[in-house]
């Protein structure tokens, strides 16, 4: 505490607490910079994976996005680094394990991780550079390339005036989901005199009104040292990395800081409750949504926002959750959900309904309030909240929310630190709130809570999204045909002109002097691979038993796969439907109540999946199976092995009504994904014109087997006993030893534990029955309810007699952060768009939230040529690409993710010893060696294959002659 302390003096900051945290497995220690007054949080603890964050307090005043755009624009240059894609140059060559920056309703927030300690005070360098002295003011382009600008478009009477940028792409995608749409409409109606009454991210029809003055100015007010949280984490020297924040930026921006400081205030919201709100939105019938949402409380309440998320949990988080079985049986909507919004001022537990039904809205308030009031008066099931407890001290201890644990954990700091700074560190604490609650669910605690959040609440609101007929998008066309007509000649010049402008800004390469600022490592300093242990595989009796030697820190992993050769084509819709209701229905001994308590008392997860496994040698060998995943903390092992056999061989298929339930659910979530996540969509898609695997795939989860769900759904009573008999035979065919693989990490203890809990399943492997038709390309697109497209076209490198090896893997990140982003991205509007290519062949383009179609296949059938001829990098721009495509090789894992690759690795038969290959390919590689696959990359573009998924009108427009295939028809 004193070395700290003196430490802190030492570089211009007040010391003022340390506090040793077990929960971070170390000291978190709290400090002010004394000249400029930035706030300054440091969670010491011995992780390689280290991370910096900014964040500033930016709460919304209107709907024009403007700190959304300034998330993006500030990282496009900066007056140390005076190139126009500094982010872009880091993706490129740092040795990142994440770089991103996210725009939330009241904050913005710029974090970065690395495990190299001078990777990560470089990105901090062009990080802090970047918000606060972003080329924004020097270079009004990035505005209109990131925010808006104007085009014309077409010719004669359909030339059109229409908008552009890539903020209002994105968020045209965005608000095309009716989640989004929901959550903005409850927002709003609980908070009407707050900030979160305005969508911070913008609305389309709200961007275009920010100026380019009003953007800078809310920089100006803003993005300031005394509006600033930085976090510091993980095994780094707090020495060096205080000394560069207070002598590069801090300090020398002490007198401006001190100025006056107007940002946008962030109030309370006195308690309302206003009528229900009907928000119309042009979308299909079948997107029809509604909520009720509740305040919670306080932020500054943490205990009570962790037991409304355990109680929302307890009472709405499976399909037998009391609140959420009463939702399902009365038949109002395709499926319900709760949760808790927290990183906000005033949390608010949310109960949400998906393809709702007329005049859900009503039944769901009256529903909700019937069922708190059963629950509160003694029907609330205790043994259920305690699971619930169990099940998120377990999601706390394995921290596996996908990101690096800096970043989670400032992520959970600055939901508590933004609105308070009397505990910056809450957020950080669990342990004493769990045991807390332990105690007080015996006093009836939750029945009390359940009664004020549903019963007693003077602050609550309901919200439901309409679909109307209207056709916005028509109406969209005729409105900017309209403004083209109305220019004048001159000011039809000045907006081609302008754009003519910006293009030549985007093209403009960055000068080699302004680009040899930008801080960054060689491949010299490339260190060794972190170690990794290699798997085993041996017979355990018939079963074959793949042993992993992963850290997994008192967690057992268990995977058991089951192979699916047995079954015919038409069959494979059935095994997903199996996956799909298997964990969610009664067995012979436990309800399905039970048996959702029993999995969340004991287990970290319980998961069922189809997948499907290929060699990299050999296109046409390929192994679809049936996955059950389970994780449990050590002392619970045993539960794991039993309750997965108990689902996995007693499984009552009999309950139709729920099974229905199940697969309706399954149907509105793929309809969703379509349109928010089409460009996986389609390229799952494209990838079934060329790929047998991909063939499987698509008949196991792509638009094959939504078809299948479909159908079966409109004709569910009438085949729902056959589907019964069908599972259950389907069960006893797949569910045997002699067709199981176990993949299993934990401790020898936990393999013991596992084993001896185990029972046989009995049975041989069917006889091989799948014939796999064809690869045909069929050059669909496909018609969902979205503002804007995804594209993707691909083939298979195998068939060009191109052998896999890292050169692939440098191409790929060459292609997606240079050409495509340039092309696609800066001059197109899309909000993404890369390639990729799999050791198993498949390799694919593909565009994300994209306005055109047309031109985006053209860039994807330059790309080849632009890599084979027109890439040409100075040494450190190549030694950037090898230094970032190492670090994504290298990139710590959670243990759940390594047993998964590994299990994938053996499947597709290639080692450890491979991958180090791959990875030695990429630290030797040429430019010459990178260029040559310039022809390949052209040949698989050059096939043809192209799907798109997205907007009807676009797709319409598309000189690609597609098959058009309407989904929400």
């Amino acid at each position: 505490m004193t070395d700290m302390k003196a430490t802190a003096a030492h570089h211009g900051f007040i010391w003022e607490s340390t506090e040793s945290l077990a929960e971070v497995e170390g000291a978190v220690h709290l400090m002010n910079h004394a000249a400029s007054g930035a706030r300054l949080m440091f969670i010491q603890n011995d992780d390689a994976n280290k991370a910096f964050s900014v964040t500033f307090k930016t709460p919304a005043a209107d709907d024009t996005g403007v700190f959304h755009i300034l998330e993006h624009s500030v990282l496009c240059g900066s007056e140390k680094f005076p190139v126009k894609e500094p982010f872009v140059n880091l993706l490129k060559s740092s040795m990142q394990t994440f770089l991103n920056a996210m725009t939330f309703p009241d904050k913005t927030m710029y974090p970065v991780a690395s495990t190299n300690e001078q990777d990560l005070l470089n990105l901090m360098d062009v990080y802090l550079d970047a918000v606060f002295h972003p080329d924004i003011y020097r270079r009004p382009t990035i505005f209109e390339q990131e925010g808006w600008h104007l085009e014309l478009e077409g010719e004669g009477a359909e030339e059109r005036l229409v908008t552009n940028g890539v903020v209002y792409n994105e968020m045209k995608g965005a608000l095309s989901e009716p989640d989004s749409v929901l959550y903005d409409g409850l927002s709003a109606a609980l908070f009407p005199d707050t900030t979160y009454r305005f969508e911070s991210g913008g609305t389309p029809t709200s961007i275009p009104t920010l100026t380019y003055e009003g953007f800078l100015d809310s920089h100006r007010r803003h993005y300031r040292p005394d509006n600033a949280y930085i976090i510091l984490y993980g095994n780094l020297d707090a020495d060096a990395f205080l000394a560069f924040l207070d002598e590069a930026y801090l300090a020398p921006l002490a007198e401006q800081a001190r100025g006056p400081l107007a940002a946008n205030p962030l109030m309370l919201q006195a308690p309302v409750a206003p009528a229900p709100v009907s928000v119309p939105m042009d979308t299909a019938p079948e997107n029809a949504c509604a909520a009720v949402g509740f305040v919670v409380g306080r932020a500054c309440e943490r205990e009570r926002v962790i037991a409304a998320d355990i109680l929302l949990d307890a009472i709405m988080g499976a399909n037998e959750s009391p609140m959420k079985r009463a939702l399902l049986d009365a038949g109002i909507a395709d499926d319900a959900f709760g949760y808790v919004a927290d990183s906000v001022a005033q949390p608010f537990a949310v109960v949400s309904l998906r393809g709702a039904r007329p005049g859900a809205a009503e039944r769901l308030r009256r529903i909700v309030e019937e069922e708190a009031r059963r629950l509160a008066a003694g029907g609330l099931d205790r043994e259920l909240v305690r699971a619930a407890l169990s099940h998120a001290e377990f999601a706390m201890r394995e921290r596996n929310f996908g990101y690096a644990d800096g970043v989670v954990l400032a992520m959970s700091a600055m939901a508590g630190w933004l609105y308070s700074d009397d505990d910056p560190a809450a957020y950080l604490r669990y342990e004493d709130a769990f045991a807390s609650l332990r105690e007080k669910v015996e006093e009836g605690y939750f029945e009390t809570l359940l009664a004020e959040l549903f019963l007693e609440n003077d602050h609550r609101a309901c919200v439901e999204v309409v679909p109307t007929a209207t056709d916005e998008e028509a109406a969209e066309k005729v409105a900017e045909r309209a403004r083209a007509a109305a220019l004048t000649p001159d000011e039809a010049r000045a907006i081609r002109d302008a754009v003519a402008a910006l293009r030549a800004a985007q093209e403009a390469p960055d000068a080699p002097e302004n680009l040899a600022k930008l801080p960054q490592l060689t491949r010299a300093e490339i260190g060794a691979a972190p170690a990794e242990e290699p798997w085993e595989v041996r017979k355990d009796g018939p079963v074959t038993l793949i042993r992993h030697h992963v850290s997994c820190r008192g967690i057992a992993y268990a995977y058991r796969y089951f192979d699916l050769a047995g079954l015919t084509f038409d069959e494979l819709p059935y095994a997903t439907v199996l996956a799909c209701v298997l964990g969610k229905l009664g067995t012979a001994r436990h309800t399905a109540a039970e048996v959702d308590t029993l999995v969340q008392a004991h287990l970290g997860n319980l998961g069922f999946a189809t997948e499907v496994h290929e060699r990299a040698d050999d296109r046409d060998e390929l192994r679809p199976m049936l996955v059950c995943g389970a994780s449990a903390l050590s002392e619970e092992v045993a539960w794991a092995a039993r309750l997965s056999e108990e689902v996995l061989t007693e499984t009552d298929f009999s309950d139709t009504a729920r099974i229905r339930d199940i697969l309706a659910q399954r149907r509105i979530a793929m309809e969703q994904a379509f349109a928010s996540s089409g460009h996986s969509a389609a390229m799952a898609r494209v990838a079934s014109y060329y790929l047998p695997a991909a063939v499987v795939r698509e008949q196991l989860g792509g638009v094959d087997f939504y078809r299948f769900l479909k159908e079966l759904l409109a004709h569910f009573d009438e085949r729902a006993e056959a589907l019964s008999a069908k599972l259950a035979e389907l069960a006893g065919r797949i569910i045997t030893d002699g067709g199981c693989t176990l993949s299993f990490a934990g401790a020898d203890e936990d393999l013991a534990l596992f084993a001896a809990a185990s029972r046989p399943f009995g049975g041989a492997p069917a006889a091989a029955a799948l014939t796999v038709p064809a690869p045909v390309n069929r050059h669909e697109a496909f018609v969902v309810a979205s503002d804007v497209t995804y594209t993707a076209a691909g083939w298979d490198r195998r068939l060009l007699g191109v052998p896999y090896s890292g050169l692939w893997l440098l191409a790929s990140r060459i292609l997606s952060y240079d050409y495509l982003w340039s092309e696609v991205r800066v001059k197109g509007g899309a909000y993404g768009a890369g390639f990729q290519t799999t050791r198993c062949g498949s390799s694919r383009f593909y565009s994300y939230r994209d306005p055109r179609i047309d031109e985006t296949v053209e860039r994807f059938r330059s790309a080849g040529g632009w890599l084979a001829a027109q890439f040409q990098p100075t040494e450190a721009e190549m030694d950037g690409y090898v230094v970032s495509t190492v670090a994504s090789l290298d990139a710590p894992v959670k243990a759940r993710e390594l047993l998964r690759r590994q299990d994938g690795m053996y499947f597709a038969g290639y080692g450890l010893a491979d991958r180090a290959r791959v990875r030695e390919e990429v630290r030797e590689a040429s430019e010459e060696e990178v260029r040559v696959l310039g022809t390949a990359v052209d040949a698989i573009a050059g096939e043809g294959l192209v799907c798109a998924f997205g907007n009807g009108d676009i797709i319409g427009a598309s000189r690609e002659d597609f098959a058009v295939v309407d989904l929400l028809a």
